[in-house]
C-alpha cells in the first residue's frame, strides 16, 4: 500500500461532501484560505440528497417558537433563489383547513393554547394559522415571493382534487430547490476559486502534531494513502459528526446529534396542477404533496429516530403505509401501494437538545470549535438546506479568528454555476438553447435548463444534429452530456448520474441504467463504475 507525503500545509481540510462541507469550502475559498475537501462516498450521498427538496422558512417550526431560525431561512430562500434560478424556482403551497385539525401535542404552542383555550382540546383555530402565515409572510421581507392568500375550494382546480370536506384553504409562498445538484454546484464552484474536492476519499484518521493535524486520506477503490496537514479541521460529516469526533479525530467531546430519518414516497402525479399541497394529519404532524419532475408526485416526510449512523435508512412498509394513509385522507382518490414508483429515505442529523420526539428536536444548527487536541477542529451539527449558506458564514465568522487575512462574506448573490440570468429568465434561456439546437424537443430543453441553467450549452457544445451527440441512453440521457458529467460533476457511475446528478432513475428501466454503468467503465478506462480508483487530482 502506498503511501505519500505532501509537505505543504493548507489552512482548511473539509471532512463531508454534503451541503454543509460544500458550502463552507466555497465560501472560504472565495476568502482567500487554501482549502481540500474529502468525501467517503459521491458528493451528496447521503442527508443532502434526500431531503424534500425545499427552501422553506419552516412554517410549522413557529409552533416551536423558533423564530430566529424562521426569519433566517425566509430571508435565505429569495436570496438563494436570486443565485441559482435553475435548480430553484418558486412554489405555491396549499393548506387546507379543517376545524378539526390538530397540534402535535408538545408544541409549546400547542401546551400554551390547552392552558388559554383548553375547550379546543388541541384543535388549531384558523385565527392562528392564518397569524402564522402573517408571520411568515413579514418576517423575512419578502420581495420576489408572493404573499398568502384564501381560497374557496369549491370549483377550482387547486379543490378539485381534495375531500369535498375540505371548503376553504391558504395559499403562501415557498422554493423548490434541487439539492442534490445544489452541493454539486458548490462543489464546483469552491473548486474553480481553487479548492481541491476529493470524491470517494475516506478520512482514517486525524492526529495532531505541534499544532498542525495529520489527515490521512484513502482512496476507497486502491486503498492508496496520503496525509495532508492542515491548520484547521471542518468536521461536516452530518450524520457521522459524532462518528469523526470519538473515532477518527479521537477527541472527547460532550456534543453529540440525535439521527432522524425523513422517508418519502413518490407516484405518478396525483393531480394536474402545479401547486403542491400542506396537509396536516390528526396526529398534529404535517406532510407535503409536490410536483415532481412533471409526471410524478413526491409525498413526505416523516420523523422517525434512527439507530445505527452506518444502517442505511429506507422507507420502511410502516413508514410507506402512513404517508399513502396520511394523503388518502385529504385526497378523493385514495392513494395505494400500487402507486407507488419510488422511496428514498434519509437521515437528518440534528443537534441532541434533549426533545422528547424526533419532531421536536430542534432543526437549528450548532457549530463548536474544539482546541482540547491541540489544534482547532470546527464541528456542524445540524442544519437546513435552506440556510447552509447563512451556516457557512456563521462557520467562518468561528474559523476566521485563526486566520487573521480571511475575506469577508461574499455569497450572498453571487451565482452558482450556470445561474447567471434573472430569477424571471427560465423561460427566455429555453428559447435561446431551442433556437441553438433545434432538435431538441420542449421536455429536452426544460430539463437541460432546470439542470445546468447557462451551462447547458457547454453541455451540448457544437452538436448540430441529436447524433452529434453520440449514444442515447434513454430519456435523452446522451453519451456527451455523461462525459460532461464525469469531467465537470464528479460522477463515477450509472447511480451519481441517474439519481444525483439528475432523478432520470425515475425514466430509465434497469436495464438501461445498467447499460450506462458498462458503458463508463468500459470507455472511462481511468473511472471504475462504482468506485474511484485513485485520489482525484483537483482540476484547475
Amino acid at each position: 500500500m502506498g503511501q505519500h507525503e505532501h509537505r505543504d500545509i493548507i489552512d482548511l481540510f473539509v471532512i463531508g461532501g454534503g451541503i454543509n462541507g460544500c458550502g463552507i469550502a466555497r465560501d472560504a475559498v472565495g476568502r482567500g484560505l487554501s482549502v481540500e475537501l474529502a468525501e467517503m462516498n459521491d458528493l451528496a450521498s447521503a442527508t443532502s440528497s434526500a431531503s424534500t427538496k425545499l427552501f422553506h422558512g419552516g412554517l410549522r417550526y413557529l409552533e416551536y417558537w423558533e423564530v430566529r431560525l424562521v426569519r433566517e431561512a425566509l430571508i435565505e430562500r429569495e436570496t438563494l433563489l436570486k443565485a441559482m434560478p435553475h435548480i430553484s424556482w418558486p412554489m405555491r403551497f396549499v393548506l387546507p383547513y379543517h376545524k378539526d385539525m390538530r397540534f402535535e401535542g408538545d408544541t409549546p404552542t400547542s401546551k400554551m393554547l390547552s392552558i388559554l383555550m383548553p375547550w379546543m382540546k388541541g384543535r388549531r383555530p384558523s385565527w392562528l394559522i392564518r397569524f402564522g402565515l402573517f408571520l411568515y409572510d413579514n418576517l423575512g421581507g419578502r420581495q420576489i415571493l408572493k404573499g398568502t392568500t384564501s381560497l374557496q375550494l369549491k370549483g377550482t382546480p387547486e379543490g378539485a382534487p381534495l375531500q369535498d370536506r375540505f371548503e376553504k384553504a391558504y395559499e403562501y409562498s415557498d422554493c423548490w430547490i434541487e439539492d442534490s445538484r445544489l452541493v454539486v454546484l458548490n462543489a464546483r464552484d469552491a473548486e474553480a476559486r481553487g479548492a481541491k474536492i476529493n470524491v470517494r476519499t475516506k478520512v482514517i484518521s486525524a492526529e495532531q502534531v505541534d499544532g498542525i493535524w495529520h489527515v490521512t486520506l484513502e482512496a476507497k477503490d486502491s486503498g492508496d494513502r496520503r496525509v495532508i496537514h492542515a491548520r484547521m479541521l471542518v468536521n461536516a460529516g452530518g450524520p457521522w459528526v459524532e462518528d469523526v469526533i470519538r473515532n477518527t479525530v479521537r477527541i472527547n467531546s460532550t456534543e453529540g446529534v440525535r439521527l432522524v430519518r425523513g422517508s418519502h414516497v413518490v407516484t405518478p402525479k396525483l393531480y394536474d396542477h402545479d401547486k403542491c399541497y400542506f396537509f396536516q394529519g390528526e396526529d398534529g404532524r404535517i406532510i407535503f404533496t409536490i410536483p415532481y419532475e412533471t409526471d410524478f408526485t413526491l409525498i413526505g416526510t416523516t420523523d422517525a429516530d434512527h439507530t445505527d449512523v452506518n444502517t442505511k435508512p429506507v422507507c420502511t412498509p410502516e413508514e410507506q403505509d402512513y404517508l399513502i394513509e396520511f394523503a388518502s385522507k385529504y385526497l378523493k382518490k385514495r392513494v395505494t401501494k400500487d402507486d407507488v414508483v419510488w422511496t428514498y429515505s434519509g437521515v437528518r442529523p440534528l443537534y441532541n437538545d434533549g426533545a422528547t420526539s424526533a419532531t421536536a428536536a430542534t432543526r437549528d444548527y450548532v457549530l463548536k470549535v474544539d482546541q482540547s487536541a491541540g489544534a482547532p477542529i470546527l464541528n456542524v451539527f445540524g442544519g437546513k438546506i435552506t440556510t447552509y449558506r447563512r451556516l457557512a458564514e456563521t462557520a467562518l465568522e468561528k474559523i476566521a479568528p485563526f486566520f487573521p487575512k480571511t475575506g469577508e462574506p461574499w455569497t450572498a448573490g453571487v451565482p452558482l454555476p450556470g445561474g447567471d440570468f434573472p430569477v424571471d429568465g427560465v423561460a427566455a434561456l429555453m428559447d435561446r438553447l431551442k433556437a441553438q439546437y433545434p432538435f431538441l424537443t420542449e421536455r429536452w430543453v426544460a430539463r437541460l435548463v432546470k439542470a445546468y441553467g447557462l451551462d447547458a450549452f457547454d453541455v451540448l457544445g457544437d452538436a448540430e444534429t441529436e447524433g452529434d451527440l453520440g449514444k442515447n441512453f434513454g430519456a435523452n440521457l446522451t453519451e456527451r452530456e455523461v462525459n460532461w458529467l464525469i469531467q465537470n460533476e464528479y460522477a463515477l457511475c450509472a447511480e451519481d448520474i441517474v439519481w444525483r446528478r439528475s432523478k432520470l432513475g425515475l425514466r430509465l428501466k434497469k436495464q438501461e441504467i445498467d447499460l450506462l454503468d458498462k458503458w463508463m467503465a468500459k470507455h472511462l478506462p481511468t473511472f471504475r463504475s462504482d468506485k474511484q480508483p485513485e485520489l482525484r487530482k483537483g482540476r484547475k
